[in-house]
């Protein structure tokens, strides 16, 4: 039997939450992103049609955070596979550029590539 990994595993060592912008309040967990839209993976089934407005928390290595305010309309919501849980897709409008800034990092992080060498 094969055993040797020819691709090196690249571990999350958490996942983004999301929360709710008004109350500062967890609402789920980052599913997946695109530049106008993302999924959220919650404990309770998300209203379709309704605008959202939701918040990133993103840690950096010195315990800083940015936060990324976005107002989203859920489009659709589905039970998961895991028990319990809930898939929603959200359109963002108008994401301000730290979106896609936070966007572009996740593509080159997943897409296992070196990252550009800084200048």
């Amino acid at each position: 039997m094969f055993t040797d990994r020819r691709i090196e595993r690249h571990q999350l060592p958490y996942f983004l939450r999301v929360y709710n912008s008004v109350t500062d309040k967890p609402i789920g967990f980052l599913g997946n992103v695109s530049e106008d839209g993302l999924m959220l993976i919650s404990q309770l089934p998300m209203m379709i049609g309704v605008d959202f407005s939701l918040r990133l928390k993103l840690p950096f290595s010195d315990g800083c955070q940015q936060v990324i305010d976005l107002t989203a309309c859920c489009l659709w919501c589905h039970e998961d596979a895991t028990p319990l849980h809930y898939d929603a897709g959200f359109s963002l409008q108008r994401p301000p550029p730290e979106y896609a800034q936070l966007v572009e990092a996740l593509r080159q992080y997943f897409s296992f590539q070196p990252l550009p060498a800084s200048a």
